[in-house]
């Protein structure tokens, strides 16, 4: 069993706090990114465009206590909403339990991660809803992307050879869509691959893209399995969110078939 201080605690609850409000902002993003409104300005309900007060903005807790309904017409507030409110939190939560906060440098370790997947949530949603990944926050990701080799190891050779291998393993995606002309594999997903590649690695990177592959095609044979006919082999699944799911799980387990590789191999010998 594991226990927390109340010190653990508060940092647990108010990271989480934190994740959530992050995540109601990433759902103004996600609706409002190309259609031409800002992301400023106060919200209002998608159907009837009531003026949202404030205690209809409290993410995750409004949507309970209104039973996912809005409080002036009581049409249905997409789940999506508490979703990704929720789901911001976790990820805030677990990239500041598993990473080390004792320096300087922890923390603005913690904080730049927090920004890389924040802008992956975006766009893994954005996908799903969408069926295309926005250029802009891809390559946001993509530079910011520069950033977690320098973190690491300063400012060095490092740098160009995870640039090489974001080029490396971005090549064959971007061959794919070339070659099918998109109908097996979208340009944005050779983006973010092109940025999981400068921010882990290539070894790294492509235990990332492996680790997609099998949670996609996983998730594909439970969802044939369960859809009675209503999702065939023709259905076309984004590609995106695998690539964020398996870089998140990279992040928080050190996730490296090359290293895992090498201990069987000392193993054995």
């Amino acid at each position: 069993m594991v226990y927390f201080t109340y010190m653990e605690l508060f940092f647990i609850i108010s990271t989480f706090v934190l994740g959530t409000i992050i995540g109601s902002f990433l759902n103004v993003v996600i609706y409002r990114h190309n259609t031409g409104k800002g992301f400023g300005g106060r919200s209002a309900c998608m159907s009837c465009a009531k003026t949202l007060g404030w205690c209809e903005l409290i993410p995750i807790i409004s949507f309970l206590i209104q039973k996912g309904r809005c409080l002036k017409c009581r049409n249905k507030i997409s789940p999506q909403y508490p979703i990704v409110e929720f789901l911001t939190g976790i990820v805030f939560v677990l990239i500041f339990q598993v990473m080390p906060h004792s320096l300087v440098l922890d923390f603005i370790k913690i904080i730049y991660y927090w920004v890389i997947f924040s802008i992956l949530i975006m766009i893994s949603v954005y996908d799903i809803r969408h069926k295309i990944i926005p250029d802009k926050p891809v390559y946001t990701f993509v530079l910011l992307a520069v950033l977690a080799p320098i973190l690491s190891n300063g400012f060095s050779l490092q740098i160009f050879s995870n640039i090489i291998a974001g080029l490396a393993l971005a090549l064959p995606f971007a061959l794919l869509w070339l070659f099918s002309r998109g109908t097996l594999m979208g340009l944005g997903d050779a983006k973010i691959v092109l940025g999981l590649g400068i921010m882990f690695g290539l070894s790294a990177g492509l235990s990332v893209v492996l680790l997609a592959f099998w949670i996609g095609a996983l998730f594909s044979i439970i969802l044939l399995a369960l859809s009675r006919g209503g999702i065939t082999m023709k259905s076309e699944i984004p590609f995106g969110p695998f690539l964020v799911l398996s870089a998140f799980i990279a992040l928080i387990s050190n996730f490296d078939l090359g290293s895992i590789a090498n201990l069987f191999q000392t193993l054995a010998f």
